[in-house]
């Protein structure tokens, strides 16, 4: 058997348990390439004009995975509580998916505020699969810690380059746009052949940093979003980095702009095909964060 895991959306939050989870099993998984430009003209032939660039990216991923697999890993995950919703796309993609190509999917649902938990959803895929409880619920409890200890490390690791002598770039926005090889990764690469120092907003210890620039927010990642603002006092200067056209981070990240006071930079991407611009945009901030500085 071959699970089919998309390295796109959920994939940058939840890759350690899955591939953990699965290994414990001995199950094979499948993962779909780093973006490339078959994915992304997959995507493009799939998705509408009015879906965001992540989610026709992580449409390319499910079409280049659709006859390598027995099943594709498609979770539903609404929320983690109160206040703690996720884009509408992480609860619609089961769906969507569905609908567009004929293919198995092995889904669990989070919805805390119905008691759907990540423990039942994780059974329920081990009831799909023909798996006894127990053996599901031991592999689950190995993979969480796997998924801590890594977790645990990059944060540590985040927080060191606080240190750094170098310039210091705050990148705030979803593990799925900055760690994506042609959404973020061109922009991360450029930002290193200018030398100065990354620093991911995302992979600090969890705090309430985000009530300082709104009175609430609904979004659960945009929160993690803003972990790192708690630190703006050792950054030099700030990235935003969302896909076109994300309804969360137009908002959120509008709120965050107009209440600091160091440089920043709104980059949204929609076109991948030409990186000249964004190179020249990032080149003449990172001269601004120099003189401030």
């Amino acid at each position: 058997m071959k699970i089919g895991i998309p390295r796109s959306f959920h994939y940058y939050y939840f890759k350690d348990l899955w591939i953990t989870f699965f290994e414990n099993l001995n199950i094979d998984v499948v993962i779909s390439p780093e973006t490339n430009k078959e994915i992304i003209d997959l995507g493009l032939k799939y998705s509408t004009d009015e879906m965001c660039l992540s989610l026709k990216n992580y449409i390319g991923h499910i079409a280049y995975l659709k006859d390598k697999c027995d099943y594709i890993l498609i979770p539903r995950i609404d929320n983690y509580g109160i206040n703690n919703q996720t884009c509408t796309n992480f609860l619609a993609i089961y769906d969507i998916i569905s609908n567009l190509f004929n293919i198995k999917i092995l889904n669990y649902n989070i919805n805390l505020r119905n008691k759907e938990t990540e423990l039942n959803g994780f059974i329920h895929i081990g009831k799909i699969l023909n798996i006894n409880k127990s053996s599901v619920i031991k592999a689950y409890k190995s993979a969480k810690e796997e998924e801590e200890r890594v977790k645990n490390l990059n944060i540590k690791n985040n927080i060191d380059k606080l240190k750094s002598k170098k310039l210091k770039i705050l990148l705030i926005g979803h593990q799925y746009n900055i760690q994506d090889k042609l959404i973020g990764k061109p922009i991360i690469n450029m930002l290193n052949d200018m030398d100065v120092q990354i620093i991911n907003s995302s992979m600090f210890p969890k705090n309430d940093e985000y009530k300082k620039y709104t009175k609430g927010l609904y979004w659960k990642y945009n929160k993690e979003n803003m972990y790192g603002l708690k630190y703006i006092d050792k950054i030099n200067g700030i990235i935003f980095l969302s896909s076109f056209p994300c309804g969360p981070d137009s908002l959120v990240n509008e709120l965050v702009m107009r209440k600091i006071n160091i440089p920043y930079i709104n980059l949204i991407i929609d076109d991948i095909s030409f990186n000249g611009g964004i190179e020249t945009r990032l080149e003449s901030f990172i001269d601004i964060v120099k003189v401030n500085n």
